[in-house]
């Protein structure tokens, strides 16, 4: 994503970025990495296909949907996150980002884009994250932000993105959303 967004190469989906890691990181996990079927990378490549959602997720969502557009502004293809809203019964009702945007976040494209084509100024978009970094980057671009605590997204070792942060000198308010039990 690093060099889509320094301009070192096009844009690609997400998908083809993972495909690429995942033949760079093979031979570390594989003694003859040629020996590994095209088709079995394929499938082990469309696992975050298959993510389920944290538990509170949908009803989340849901209650929101009765107000307000539910649209992920997602580094994730379209593809990607429309399998995973099928799967899951995710209730979107757009599905936005990278893939429109051409551009991967952090970029400020992605976030102004999104706001661009919901037809809505970046003030009337709230982007809605457990990662600090992201939420930072849309504040910049005026965008009101919420943080929803993850604090095992990174795993059981996890030691960012544990409470939300703010920039102070964009005035921007801590906020700070605990999932529903």
């Amino acid at each position: 994503m690093r060099k889509v967004c320094n301009r070192e190469r096009p844009f690609v989906r997400l998908d083809v970025l993972h495909r690429e890691n995942l033949e760079d990181l093979l031979p570390e996990f594989v003694d003859d990495p040629q020996a590994v079927p095209s088709q079995a990378l394929d499938e082990l490549n469309l696992a975050w296909h298959r993510l389920d959602p944290w538990p509170d997720s949908i009803s989340g969502m849901t209650r929101l949907k009765a107000r307000f557009i539910i649209a992920p502004l997602s580094n994730g293809n379209i593809r990607l996150m429309v399998d995973m809203a099928k799967r899951a019964g995710l209730p979107w009702d757009a599905i936005l980002g990278a893939e429109i945007a051409q551009i991967y976040k952090p970029m400020p494209q992605a976030y102004l884009r999104t706001a661009d084509v919901l037809m809505l100024k970046p003030e009337e978009v709230c982007l809605v994250a457990a990662h600090n970094d992201d939420l930072a980057a849309a504040r910049q671009c005026g965008l009101r932000t919420a943080f929803v605590a993850r604090p095992y997204e990174r795993g059981p070792n996890q030691s960012v993105d544990l409470q939300a942060t703010s920039d102070k000198r964009l005035g921007c308010h801590r906020q700070r959303y605990e999932p529903v039990s």
